[in-house]
Parts: C-alpha cells; structure tokens; sequence
C-alpha cells in the first residue's frame, strides 16, 4: 500500500531554465511526471521512507534511494525526487548533516531545500554556513532559500548576499530579501564599499548590486530573521553564473 505522499509545497518535478533551483511546480505533480518503472521506484521510496524514519542505525533504506534518484527518475526529476524522500523520511538533522557531509552536490543542495520543512529551529545552520563558503553556484542558491532567510544572523546573511553577488548567483533567489534588507543601513554601507571597489578596478557593477541597494531605504522591518514574505522571481535574462 502506497503512503501519502509530502504535501505541496514549492518543490518541482520539471525541468528548468534555471540551473540554481529547483523546477518551479508542485511536487505533488512529480509522481504523475513520471511513468512505468520511475514512478514505480518513486512510490516504492516514498514508502519506504515513510516506514522508516529519521535516522535510525548507520544508514538507512531512504538515504541509499538519494543516490538512485537521477539514474531512475532521470536528471530532470532528481532533484524533487530527492526533496520528496527527505520529506517523506521526516529526517531528523542528525540524518540531514550525514547526507550533506557525505553526499554528493546534488545531495547536498536536495538537503538545503529540504530544511525549511524538516528542521524548525536552527539546528541546521552548521550547513547552511557550509554551504555559503562554498562557490558552486547551485549550492549557494539553496543555501540562500527561506530557512536561512528565518534562521542566519545579520552579520552572516548579510554576507550571503554579499557572496552571490561575488559569485553571479541571481539576488532574486536570497529568500525573504525585501523585508530583511529594507531600513538595514549596514548593508547598504557594505554594498556601497563593493560597488566602490569594482568601480575602482575597472569592473561593472552589477543591476544586482543596485536592486539590494534600493531595498535597503528606511522601513520598519528588522535586519535580523524574519519570516519570509517576499521571494523575487528571477528574470527571465537573470545571470547564471559559473559552476566551480
């Protein structure tokens, strides 16, 4: 007997113009995306996630599944496929770190999606930090997602920005990015010191640069966590950036 599935949510089951996120669809569409043996083996990990979870004993049945997604639901689906089980394994961040620390960067950005519906705490922090060292492209933009909009400190989030701004990763996917920049003037001070450097060495600045900087005008919200209420879409021509 099949378990419900996670319920909707903003994961994807379809491919994207966007290397930084996930597809932008309902992953309740996903198990109908997929046919014959992948959605097969997709109902069958759903369930077994289900029955087993968190993370008991050294590794369990989900956690090989994380592995299997792309080579049976095929690249495009990978991605949601593996948020599903995560979700569906209610994984505990105990399970969550020994994915992210011994997984692959796919694994990895599936685990960063997965945190704002798995972790309601900061418990989870530690790699989210991690991630934002880091200058694969793709990471970062998970890593900038609405857990770390609920749960980075102002000094760190405020360097995230910072970091996709380095690092060509589109502003448009910092979660909660309107209400925490508005009225944080150490922010717009950091950004001016950036845009002056770039200026001082010959290099364009960024419409990036400039969009954070308008946000950060006088208002009432708080530059520290927050829930986010405002998630810019990326524009259609937004920068992808370059993998490392």
């Amino acid at each position: 007997m099949t378990r419900p599935h996670p319920a909707p949510g903003t994961l994807a089951g379809a491919a994207s113009a966007d290397p930084h996120t996930l597809p932008a669809a309902d992953p309740k569409d996903l198990p109908a995306a997929l046919t014959g043996a992948a959605r097969a083996w997709l109902d069958q990990a759903l369930d077994e996630a289900a029955a087993h979870p968190g993370g008991h004993g050294p590794i369990s049945v989900w956690e090989l599944r994380l592995a299997e997604a792309s080579r049976r639901c095929g690249p495009a689906h990978a991605d949601a496929a593996r948020v599903l089980i995560l979700r569906a394994a209610r994984a505990d961040p105990h399970a969550l770190t020994r994915v992210y620390r011994q997984g692959t960067a796919d694994e990895r950005r599936a685990v960063l999606h997965a945190l704002d519906h798995l972790v309601p705490g900061p418990d989870a922090l530690p790699l989210v930090e991690d991630a934002l060292r880091t200058n694969d492209t793709r990471l970062l933009a998970a890593a900038v997602g609405p857990y770390a909009a609920r749960h980075l400190g102002p000094h760190a989030w405020r360097h995230a920005v910072l970091k996709c701004l380095f690092t060509g990763v589109p502003v448009a996917h910092v979660s909660g990015l309107a209400r925490r920049a508005r009225g944080d003037a150490e922010l717009a001070r950091m950004l001016g010191d950036h845009a002056a450097e770039r200026t001082a060495a010959g290099r364009a600045v960024p419409e990036d640069l400039h969009r954070v900087l308008a946000l950060t005008g006088p208002g009432t919200a708080p530059p520290g966590p927050a829930t986010p209420d405002d998630v810019p879409r990326p524009a259609p021509d937004a920068p992808h950036g370059k993998e490392s």
